[in-house]
C-alpha cells in the first residue's frame, strides 16, 4: 500500500469517528489540570481574568468562523456527516472562497482557546500537534473525494484557494443569503461543546487547586445545557429551524 493510500485509509477512519475521537484527549487534560495554576497566584486576579477572557475569545472566534460558514452554505455541502463523504455541489463562495477548510480552520481556534485556558504549556503543544495530525488526514480524504467527483472544477478552485491559511483578497460574495436558522440548526452542538469544555476545565481546575466548586461556572454550564437541549428539540422534533435548501 502506498503512503498516499495509507493516509487516505487512516483519514477515512478518522472522518467516520471524528465526533468522538477528541474525547481521547480527556485523560491528558485531566493530568494537565492537576498542574493547573491560576495566573492570579502569580500576576494577580486582573491578569488571570484577562487571560481567561482571551482564551474564551479565541474559541468564540472559531465559533464565529464556523457560523459564518454555516450561515451561507446550501444543503449537503458542509456539515456533520460522519458515515461517508458526500457533496452535491462544490462551495466556492463565501468562506470557501478564501480557505478550502473553513470549518476546520474554526475548529483550530476553538481548540487553541481551550488548550491555552489550562495554562499548562505542554498541553497546548500536544493539542496543536494532535490537531494537525488528526485533521491533515481528514482533509486529504475530503479533498481526494472532491477531486474525483468534481474534476477540473475542483482543481481550478483548489489552485487559487489555500487549504488552511485564508487569503482574504479572494473573497467572493456567497450565492445564498445568510440564515440565522441554519446557523442555529448546524452549530448548536459546537456552542455547547465550548460552554461545557470551559466549564469543565474551570470547575475541575478549581477543585484540584482550591478544593472548591465554582458556582458561577456551574450556572454557565446549566444554562448552556438548557440552550442546547432547546435547540436540539427544535431541530429534531419541529420545523422551526428548517430552511429550504439548507
Amino acid at each position: 500500500m502506498s503512503l498516499k493510500e495509507e493516509l487516505e485509509r487512516h483519514g477515512e477512519w478518522l472522518f467516520k469517528w471524528r465526533s468522538y475521537l477528541p474525547l481521547l484527549i480527556l485523560p491528558i487534560v485531566l493530568v494537565a489540570l492537576k498542574d493547573f495554576e491560576h495566573l492570579e497566584y502569580v500576576l494577580g486576579d486582573t491578569i488571570d481574568d484577562l487571560w481567561q477572557g482571551f482564551c474564551i475569545t479565541l474559541s468564540l472566534l472559531g465559533l464565529t468562523i464556523r457560523c459564518t460558514t454555516a450561515g451561507y452554505v446550501p444543503k449537503e455541502t458542509s456539515g456533520r456527516n460522519t458515515k461517508r463523504q458526500k457533496a452535491e455541489s462544490l462551495n466556492t463562495t463565501g468562506m470557501y472562497s478564501i480557505v478550502r477548510h473553513p470549518l476546520y480552520y474554526g475548529n483550530f481556534f476553538i481548540m487553541l482557546g481551550m488548550a491555552l485556558f489550562v495554562e499548562v504549556w505542554w498541553l497546548t503543544l500536544i493539542s496543536v500537534m494532535a490537531f494537525w495530525l488528526y485533521y491533515e488526514r481528514i482533509m486529504i480524504v475530503e479533498e481526494e473525494f472532491l477531486r474525483r467527483k468534481f474534476g477540473n472544477v475542483y482543481v481550478d478552485w483548489s489552485e487559487k484557494t489555500p487549504a488552511f491559511l485564508p487569503r482574504f483578497r479572494n473573497w467572493q460574495k456567497p450565492e445564498l443569503p445568510f440564515s440565522f436558522k441554519a446557523v442555529a440548526a448546524r452549530e448548536y452542538t459546537t456552542l455547547f461543546v465550548i460552554i461545557a469544555s470551559f466549564s469543565f476545565m474551570e470547575i475541575t481546575g478549581d477543585i484540584f487547586v482550591k478544593s472548591e466548586l465554582d458556582s458561577a461556572w456551574a450556572a454557565v454550564f446549566i444554562a448552556g445545557f438548557m440552550l442546547y437541549s432547546t435547540l436540539r428539540i427544535l431541530k429534531k422534533k419541529t420545523k422551526t429551524l428548517y430552511v429550504e435548501g439548507r
